[in-house]
């Protein structure tokens, strides 16, 4: 599946957009940690494919020290990414479709740090297992060093992401582990203070959130928090909101074994708000 270029103005990333024929609405796809927009094609249950298909145009790119995009692999700040996000949505507007976001994991913070700073232009929000409670585990300590440790070090791991537990497919972690696009090391000090940074800031701004949203999360994932989603949909205030836990799920959903389930919740709450 071929995609075309899309350029983000003034964001040193590759960017990539997928036209759907007679398209009803647009997405702006945000992948997680390590990984990269192309993955959506053929995992995730090919959502981009299926997101295609119910006649939604998507635009992605590789964040900053990702896939094809410039940078130390997987050193970023969440706060930069963030702006970059805006920039991208700011490019967006250009085009006259409705926009929904998706965001899964960190692309799931990346999202809702973008919508809750600036929710205009925007007619949905899905959230993908994201990662909007980070350290709430790590003692005060942890938390004070965090940030000297990235300034001084951004590039030094410091934390690991057992691969076991983003799927109970053992084929979907197997793939995932060969392949050679994706980041496999430990989150750098920088990408991990600075997520654990904005998820805590964003908590005082979920209250004033009004915008259509899906969040689903698995309750046995342990590479982000489920109660990090069961608080975000307690918080927000927004007469639409969908929040869906399934039970025993792990990290990637949509490789895991409600996949379809969560597929065809996906194209049906974007088909419902664009009838």
């Amino acid at each position: 599946m071929e995609a075309q270029s899309w350029n983000v103005p003034d964001v040193p990333v590759k960017g990539y957009v997928w036209e759907a024929q007679n398209p009803r609405a647009a997405v702006l796809l945000m992948h997680g940690f390590g990984e990269y927009a192309h993955r959506y094609i053929e995992k995730y249950h090919r959502l981009i494919p299926a997101l295609l298909e119910s006649g939604f145009t998507v635009y992605a790119y590789d964040q900053r020290g990702h896939g094809a995009s410039a940078g130390k692999r997987a050193v970023a700040d969440m706060n930069v990414l963030a702006a970059d996000h805006l920039k991208a949505r700011a490019a967006l507007r250009e085009q006259p479709l409705p926009l929904f976001l998706f965001g899964h994991s960190m692309g799931g913070l990346i999202s809702a740090a973008s919508a809750a700073r600036d929710p205009s232009g925007i007619s949905g929000v899905i959230l993908s297992s994201p990662a909007l409670l980070v350290g709430a585990k790590e003692s005060a300590a942890i938390k004070k060093v965090a940030p000297l440790l990235a300034k001084v070090a951004p590039a030094l791991a410091v934390t690991g992401l057992p691969t076991t537990h983003l799927s109970r497919n053992a084929a979907e972690v197997a793939a995932y582990e060969a392949d050679p696009q994706i980041y496999h090391g430990k989150v750098p000090a920088l990408s991990a203070s600075s997520m654990l940074d904005l998820s805590a800031r964003l908590w005082a701004q979920y209250p004033n959130w009004q915008l259509p949203t899906l969040i689903f999360h698995g309750s046995a994932d342990q590479v982000t928090d489920p109660s990090g989603s069961r608080r975000f949909a307690q918080t927000i205030p927004a007469a639409d909101k969908t929040h869906i836990e399934f039970a025993g799920g792990y990290h990637e959903l949509l490789n895991d074994k409600p996949s379809a389930e969560v597929l065809e919740l996906i194209l049906e709450w974007l088909r419902a708000r664009t009838s």
